[in-house]
């Protein structure tokens, strides 16, 4: 690929937008599915639990999450308003379980301590102030709730020719230093890989990534 389209698919890849974003989404989807089901086999879900997801993307996984346990509220945010509209579009069935909030970014729109579990799949990359977004998760998740945040190692992710375009990029060692100056005190780090389709070509590439299960 050529740099304008690789830096095209990294802005799409932070924030899908028009005909192209739905495309992205849904291969962010099926390149991302691994990642995305370890991080909710992660949280460990329970009957009557309240879940976040913050950067749902299309959020085709969605009807799989709320047939773990019984009652489950899901609440997805993004800041793409492409996967605010896919996201309800494909989930449409879940209405009475599933809602999808747009937001700006930076600021969760909830009260204190709403939320069981909170959970997100590469969405670190993007984050302006790191430690500040980690202090807003942690405002939201109740007491004894788990957070779970999963992203690609920088060793793999740099090996992406995308990533050179405003990714910030991290090894576990390099996020848990990040994740102890919030207010989060314990977490456990568990490493991973897996064979995956190259979001900037055909060829399978073996991915090294991160499941941080995160705790006040």
């Amino acid at each position: 690929m050529e740099q304008k389209d690789l830096k095209i698919l990294a802005q799409n890849l932070a924030n899908p937008q028009g005909e192209k974003g739905i495309q992205i989404g849904e291969m962010m989807n099926a390149t991302n599915i691994g990642m995305t089901l370890e991080s909710i086999k992660t949280l460990l879900i329970e009957d009557d639990e309240n879940i976040l997801e913050i950067g749902h993307g299309n959020a085709a996984h969605v009807k799989s999450l709320l047939h773990l346990a019984q009652n489950i509220k899901y609440t997805g945010i993004d800041i793409s308003e492409t996967m605010h509209n896919e996201a309800k579009r494909l989930n449409q069935n879940f209405k009475s379980q599933a809602e999808f909030i747009l937001y700006e970014g930076k600021k969760l729109p909830f009260e204190d301590k709403v939320f069981d579990k909170i959970f997100t799949v590469n969405t670190v990359y993007f984050w302006e102030n790191p430690v500040e977004y980690l202090n807003e998760i942690y405002r939201v998740l109740k007491t004894n709730g788990t957070f779970v945040l999963t992203f690609g190692q920088r060793n793999f992710m740099e090996t992406l020719p995308f990533t050179q375009f405003d990714f910030t990029l991290y090894n576990s060692d390099e996020m848990e230093e990040t994740v102890s100056k919030s207010h989060f005190k314990r977490m456990k780090i568990s490493e991973k890989e897996e064979q995956v389709q190259s979001k900037a070509g055909n060829e399978t590439v073996t991915r090294l990534y991160t499941v941080l299960t995160i705790k006040k």
